[in-house]
This record gives structure tokens, C-alpha cells and sequence, in this order.
């Protein structure tokens, strides 16, 4: 063979060689890499991704990673060449980890989908949008509407209120759950609420849910922030200045439940649901997710449009315009130091997916998202009953929602600590103020 042909063949593999490294070097550089957080929702965002490169042409990866491993596969994908251009945080705190990866998307259509922009997490100086929500939760007070028309048509009732519309505020729910007490027999129920659980790891309910109420009218309060959250984040120590108010509802509820004190201790939240879904109580404590918790109890008895939400009233001034606790632990962020091309494509791919009429049926009817953007028609958001009664509030203009300020407490060991702090008082080893004082010691030593 000649040195020319030699030569030749040579030119051809090396010219080869470098195309393939080139393909490889390129490869993904532009296309949208989302890490996803919720494996139930895999299959989805694949069949969603496929779709969005049928109607763009923009290639979309999706990687899911492994029930309770997100933070692990983030800290390891995040450090490649070829990082997720969208990726997940975990509130205010789980914004702080990852806060040197977020880009300033402020100016984004995606981001002025938003309702509600105070929704949006926010830099330390309460500017810029860095992360945005695109699933919102709302908890309070469920009721069984049935019941409370059953005892609003008693006509020996101790009340004057003609509906559950009425109860605006803890001193009318208060009222009207001690006599509803004094009538269950007439109502058929066993008690008013359901068993208030407070087994090891089923007090969420309380030491977080509940308690979320009063301290954020704490940090409302705080002359430093405006934003409760941020404050929360930056709070060394508390007052648990509405301590009081915390205990009124905790009360209400261990005092007019169908379990007697001495068994909360056993007790889980698929009890307190299944209590509610076979009509043995008018009311529990939980949140839009719960509908799946009561329609597929076997037996149930309450009727889909019966079910409704009560905001979560503490005696707090000025609560009768108060909402539910509506908010979310689930945000999409852009990966600042992606190529522009790829930030671009990224909000773009988010944009089509929550305002375009195929990304939006996915939304709606397959991920059953709530969200909180301004995109979705009445006719496009969930049917479930309860996601209705979360929107209906969301869309009050004379209501306040009360949002999610507990992604600011310490840690989950302050939690149980309090957690467990309650089923001590319940059971009548402890007095309330060994609560109060665990809530503000636990806080400050988390803090340290």
C-alpha cells in the first residue's frame, strides 16, 4: 500500500475521530435535562417529554431519581458537564443548599405565570425570583357538609348560625363543635373530630401543620422581614407569642374527638380518615391530598359534594379573614450555569407545559397538579372536591391564605421533639406550658 494511500486512509480516521468527539462533546449541550423529583410522575414527564419534541423538535431528558435519594442524585448530576438545565428545591431551606446554582428568572414568562408572586422564593434581600412552585397543597379543617346540615336543622341548638358559611372565626367553630358534642347522638356520630394521631411519625398534623398557624402570624409580625419565611429562616430563637391560640384549637380537637385521650397515642392518620370517610365524625384536620384517603376507604359513606374545608382558626385577631394554609414544597429552578441556549429552552419547555392546551392536559389529568398559575381556566384544574374547595379559597379576594411557613422550622428533630411533647400533655404527664417551652427551647437550640 502507498504512503499516499496510507496517508489518506489516516486523514479519513482522524477527520472521523473527530467528528465523533465533537458529537460527544456535544452531546446534550443543548438540549433540556430535567431531574425529576417524583417518581410516581416518571412515566408521565417521559410520555410528556416525547411529546414536547414532536411539537418544538427540542430534544427534553428526563431523569427521575429514587424515592428519598433526590438531594444525593442532584449533588452528583449537578457537578457533570452535562448538569440538569431544571431541577428541584425544597422550599426556603432546600433553596439555601442550592441557592449558587439558581438563576435570576424574575423577567421569565414562566415565572409571571405565577398568581400569587409572594408564592415565588425569593433572594435573601427579598428580591429576584430564583424558584417557582408548580404544585400547591392546601390544608385546614375538613368537614362532612351532611352533618353540619343535619345539625343546623336541629331545633334544640344552643347556636344562631344558620350554616357552616358562617363560622368565620375559633370563637363560632368553637361554639358550634361543643354543641354538635352535646347532640352527636341525634347527628350519629361517634364525635365531632377525628382522632387527633399522635403515634411516632403520624403527628405531623400538629407539630408541623398546626403549628404552622401561629407562628406565622409570629413572623408576620417581625420588624426585620417582610416575607415570613425569610423571617423563620433567619430566627435564632421565638416567643411562641400565640401559644395561647395554638392550644385553643389543639383543645377543641383532643376535647370533642371520638377517641379518648389515653389511645392518641396509637392512633395514625389512616385511622382519623377512615373515622371521617365512614361518616363517624363531621370533621378532621388534613389536607387536598387527602381525597384519595377517603374515597377508597371501604364503606364510605360521605358524598363527594359534601366534602369541605374550614381555614384552621386559632382566636387569632382578625382571622375571619383568614384562608387555608395553602402552599407547596416543590420548585423548579434553571441551572445558572447552563449555556443561555439551554436556560432558554428550559423556561421555554416549562412555559408549554403550563399554558399550552397538550402540556396542560397533562398537568390537569395526569401529574392531578393544583397550580398556582394564572394559565388555567376552571375547566382545566382537578376535579377532586377537594382541590375545587383549595382553588375556591385561592381565588377569594377577601380571604388571606395563610402559606406554608413550617419549610422554615429548624429541622425534623425539633419536630418530633414537639410531636412528642404533645402526646405527653395529652396523656396527662406533662402541663401545656412544658409544651410552650419545648417549642421555644427545641427552636433555639436547632438554631445554634
Amino acid at each position: 500500500m502507498s504512503k499516499k494511500i496510507i496517508s489518506l486512509i489516516l486523514s479519513v480516521i482522524i477527520v472521523f475521530s473527530l467528528m465523533m468527539l465533537a458529537g460527544c462533546g456535544d452531546n446534550g449541550s443543548n438540549e433540556v435535562y430535567f431531574l425529576n423529583f417524583k417518581p410516581e410522575s416518571a412515566d408521565v414527564y417521559r410520555e410528556i417529554a416525547k411529546k414536547y419534541e414532536q411539537e418544538t423538535g427540542v430534544s427534553v431528558k428526563v431523569v427521575t431519581a429514587a424515592a428519598n435519594t433526590y438531594e444525593q442524585t442532584l449533588k452528583s448530576e449537578i457537578a457533570k458537564s452535562s448538569a440538569p438545565t431544571i431541577f428541584q428545591v425544597n422550599g426556603p431551606i432546600g433553596y439555601q443548599s442550592w441557592k449558587d446554582y439558581c438563576l435570576n428568572i424574575e423577567n421569565s414568562d414562566f415565572a409571571k405565570l405565577l398568581s400569587d408572586q409572594s408564592l415565588a422564593i425569593k433572594g435573601s434581600d427579598g428580591n429576584g425570583i430564583y424558584a417557582v412552585p408548580y404544585v400547591v397543597e392546601g390544608y385546614g379543617i375538613i368537614y362532612n357538609n351532611a352533618i353540619m346540615k343535619k345539625y343546623f336543622a336541629l331545633k334544640n341548638r344552643a347556636t344562631t348560625i344558620k350554616s357552616a358559611d358562617e363560622i368565620i372565626n375559633f370563637e363560632t367553630l368553637k361554639s358550634v363543635v361543643e354543641d354538635m358534642t352535646a347532640h352527636k347522638n341525634e347527628l350519629g356520630i361517634r364525635g365531632v373530630f377525628a382522632s387527633t394521631s399522635l403515634s411516632a411519625g403520624e403527628d405531623w398534623r400538629w407539630q408541623t401543620h398546626l403549628l404552622n398557624v401561629p407562628l406565622y402570624y409570629e413572623f408576620m409580625g417581625s420588624e426585620d422581614y417582610k416575607d415570613p419565611t425569610i423571617a423563620g429562616l433567619n430566627a435564632k430563637e421565638i416567643a411562641f407569642r400565640y401559644s395561647k391560640n395554638y392550644r385553643n384549637l389543639f383543645d377543641l380537637y383532643i376535647n370533642n374527638s371520638i377517641s379518648e385521650k389515653g389511645i392518641l397515642g396509637s392512633k395514625s392518620t389512616s385511622d382519623s380518615m377512615a373515622e371521617f370517610a365512614l361518616g363517624s365524625v363531621a370533621m378532621v384536620q388534613n389536607g387536598n391530598w387527602a381525597w384519595s384517603q377517603i374515597k377508597d376507604v371501604k364503606g364510605n359513606t360521605v358524598n363527594e359534594n359534601d366534602i369541605k374545608f374550614l381555614p384552621l382558626y386559632t382566636g387569632i385577631d382578625g382571622e375571619e379573614k383568614q384562608g387555608l394554609c395553602i402552599g407547596t414544597e416543590n420548585y423548579f429552578a434553571i441551572n445558572k450555569n447552563a449555556t443561555e441556549d439551554q436556560q432558554k429552552k428550559s423556561l421555554d419547555f416549562l412555559n408549554w407545559l403550563f399554558t399550552s392546551k397538550t402540556g396542560k392536559d397533562y398537568v390537569t389529568n395526569k401529574l392531578d397538579f393544583i397550580t398556582p398559575f394564572n394559565s388555567f381556566s376552571d375547566d382545566e384544574l382537578p376535579k377532586d372536591p377537594l382541590a375545587r374547595e383549595v382553588v375556591r379559597y385561592m381565588n377569594d379576594e377577601t380571604k388571606q391564605t395563610v402559606p406554608w411557613i413550617f419549610t422554615s422550622f429548624p429541622s425534623d428533630v425539633f419536630k418530633t421533639e414537639v410531636g412528642g411533647s404533645l402526646l405527653q400533655y395529652v396523656q396527662g404527664n406533662n402541663k401545656y406550658e412544658d409544651v410552650e417551652q419545648k417549642v421555644k427551647s427545641m427552636w433555639k437550640s436547632e438554631r445554634k
